[in-house]
């Protein structure tokens, strides 16, 4: 006895919904690891590589499912809600032992894509009785590629800015676990009694309705155990991963897992960048931050009694909410983002510079290290040549460029990037406890002396040791090295073998 016919209809958005599932796990995956090990280009490279190579292991083993297609189907639907749905918490824990994190990592990656790789020959193979072979494959490509489509964009747009990874990963094994339920009723005929496949697909379901509900919970686990102080503040933004914890001395702010500053010392770090760069155009009225959503190199500028307006660029609206709402982060700043001088702008600096026609008078670049691409890029010589368009003639600017000690190449490479983009440089550099020796860049379009007069009443600095920022030891001291361009990042690679030692 043959069975009858199955409506293609709920079929096709069935593959839809898988092929949706399928790359949300990928996404899930590279983000999580971009998060936690940085280098974005890096790990999203890899876990395309594998993913692509277990899809095509897992559609090689599915000829080998002979009997039984549809009651597999769903069984492969099953294992596919409960691995890709905790994958977020899986990978989130697993980095809690550095030694297992990668094992763990490459082989939830390797599992999911092997066992995506058998759902669509298994459903072409389903579907043949029904369709025309040549519609068949057109038909069901084409709503895996649609599926595709709308994982791409709703993934960053959608749900990690309002779900977080944890629960995105766990909304779609649900969705998975639908399509095992819904597959279940399409080819009742071929499975015969479906009490066992409804039973698993029921538990599997509990648990990631359970996961859900308590995702808040979970993640609060995973970032006390990765952070040692206590985590007051953490949210996924489309672009980074945004933490706040605090300890008996202060509270920190972490983007991606590294730390941007500790409320302890991030005085003597914000001086050393804000206040040389005004004493060589004391009276400066336009100023410009870019990065800087914290708002504590603003409250810095604020200080200076000639400043009529500051424009804040920065990416991630998060953090800048984050500066304006929280009562620590306003306490710290000064309240400097709400200051009628200050206009924030959430938006990429790189095309922000290249539209916009507004002199500055002076500007302070105070971006995370160059630990990717996407980073490294506002650390090239076409980056510091729009910034140079956006300078009054007299103006000049000021660079975080990472440590002279720790990382010695990319300060100087950064120094001689932004000499490459036609300035007068002037490095130099600060001890931060949090951060140990740090340096910054001071630049201009006209030659200039070592700043030698700074404004009354700073914690840090003084007109007595400034002018010892300015030099630099033998194990600091300049050495022979490229220009970072933007379609030839080396400060990116030079920046990560650097800073790979002290890991």
């Amino acid at each position: 006895m043959t069975s009858s016919p199955v409506r293609p209809g709920p079929v096709y958005l069935t593959v839809l919904v898988i092929a949706t599932c399928g790359l949300v796990y990928e996404l899930v995956a590279g983000a999580l690891a971009s998060y936690l090990l940085g280098d974005t280009v890096t790990q999203f490279s890899l876990v395309i590589g594998i993913y692509l190579t277990a899809m095509g292991a897992g559609a090689w083993l599915s000829k080998f499912i002979e009997r039984g297609v549809a009651r597999r189907f769903v069984e492969i639907e099953i294992a596919v809600a409960f691995l890709g749905g905790f994958s977020a918490p899986i990978l989130s824990f697993a980095f809690l032992s550095p030694r297992w994190f990668h094992p763990v990592f490459y082989g939830l990656v390797f599992g999911v894509g092997t066992l995506v790789g058998v759902e669509i020959p298994l459903m072409l193979r389903l579907l043949r009785r029904s369709v025309a072979f040549k519609d068949l494959v057109a038909q069901v490509l084409t709503f895996d590629y649609l599926g595709a489509l709308a994982a791409s964009l709703l993934f960053p747009l959608v749900f990690v800015p309002n779900l977080g990874l944890f629960r995105t990963s766990l909304l779609f094994g649900l969705l998975n676990v639908v399509v095992a339920f819904t597959s279940i009723r399409l080819f009742r005929e071929e499975i015969g009694a479906p009490g066992g496949l409804v039973a698993k697909a029921a538990v599997v379901a509990a648990l990631l309705l359970g996961g859900f509900a308590g995702a808040d919970r979970l993640s609060e686990m995973a970032e006390e155990q990765q952070y040692a102080d206590e985590v007051l503040f953490a949210k996924s933004s489309p672009y980074q991963r945004v933490v706040l914890t605090r300890n008996k001395a202060g509270f920190q702010l972490f983007l991606n897992g590294h730390l941007q500053f500790s409320s302890v010392d991030e005085y003597r770090y914000h001086e050393a960048l804000v206040h040389p760069a005004f004493a060589v155009v004391p009276g400066a009225r336009r100023v410009a931050v870019f990065g800087g959503g914290d708002g504590l190199a603003v409250r810095e500028v604020l200080r200076h009694p000639s400043v009529e307006s500051v424009t804040v660029v920065d990416l991630d609206p998060k953090v800048t909410r984050l500066a304006r709402e929280n009562p620590l982060f306003v306490a710290l700043n000064g309240g400097s983002l709400l200051s009628p001088k200050v206009t924030v702008v959430n938006d990429d600096a790189m095309p922000w510079l290249e539209k916009g026609t507004d002199l500055f008078d002076l500007a302070f670049v105070d971006f995370p290290d160059p630990n990717g691409f996407a980073v490294g890029k506002l650390y090239t010589k076409r980056f510091y040549g729009l910034l140079k368009r956006r300078l009054a003639p007299e103006g000049a600017f000021a660079v975080q460029s990472t440590s002279p000690l720790f990382a010695r190449k990319s300060f100087w490479i950064i120094d001689r990037t932004i000499g490459a983009a036609g300035f007068e440089t002037r490095p130099y550099h600060a001890t931060v406890p949090s951060f140990g020796e740090w340096g910054f860049v001071l630049a201009s379009r006209r030659p200039f002396d070592v700043p030698g007069r700074l404004i009354p009443g700073l914690r840090f600095l003084s007109d007595e040791t400034l002018p010892a920022l300015f030099s630099f030891g033998p194990d600091m001291a300049r050495l022979e090295v490229p220009v970072n361009r933007l379609h030839d990042q080396v400060l990116v690679r030079t920046y990560e073998s650097e800073w790979r030692k002290f890991e």
